[in-house]
């Protein structure tokens, strides 16, 4: 039996019922505006990504310094991807948009530390003994010669953020809507 991706790809996604799709759709608003609202540090949800992004480190620190430093974030945005590929092939509405709406959630945290690139005060978690610990953002920045561009990237991340989980939400209300079931 042969996987035929293109094939898959044609196929229409399954179908949600108004019930199902009212429901996802109230509750990323909620979340959005839970998002908005909040102005602390982090969300509710973050702590479940904090270990994937530090495993991002470990995985990826074999290969040196930069890959390691990089790791963090990439298995941080990478993993909610890797999902929504799976449920995009299984034709899965809500599972592609929860990874996907999720993704674009970690801009807000991922902007939230690139805006602490120079003052370094944020409370963040660190794999071993913290002896050697780099902070990512300033070291990827300083590194970059962008150290003196960091709040308008933090910034502009934080917007494709808030857009990507915005757009996310149109696409399962448009998208849902098309294939309707009673």
């Amino acid at each position: 039996m042969e996987f035929d991706f293109l094939e898959t790809l044609q196929e229409d996604w399954q179908p949600l019922s108004k019930v199902t799709r009212a429901a996802w759709v109230g509750f990323y608003i909620l979340f959005l505006g839970y998002a908005a609202l909040t102005h602390s540090e982090s969300l509710f949800i973050d702590p479940v990504f904090v270990p994937i992004h530090e495993g991002g480190h470990l995985l990826f620190g074999w290969f040196g310094v930069w890959p390691g430093v990089l790791g963090g974030t990439a298995l941080q945005l990478g993993v909610p991807l890797a999902l929504a590929v799976f449920f995009i092939f299984q034709r899965q509405l809500p599972g592609t948009a929860i990874c996907i709406f999720f993704c674009f959630e970690n801009f807000l945290g991922i902007a939230t530390y690139m805006a602490d690139s120079l003052a370094q005060q944020g409370n963040y978690v660190t794999v071993g003994d913290g002896g050697d610990t780099i902070h990512d953002w300033f070291f990827i920045f300083s590194n970059l010669g962008l150290l003196d561009h960091f709040l308008l990237i933090a910034r502009l991340t934080r917007i494709l953020g808030w857009l990507g989980m915005i757009a996310t939400v149109a696409w399962l209300a448009y998208r849902g809507r098309r294939r309707l079931t009673s």
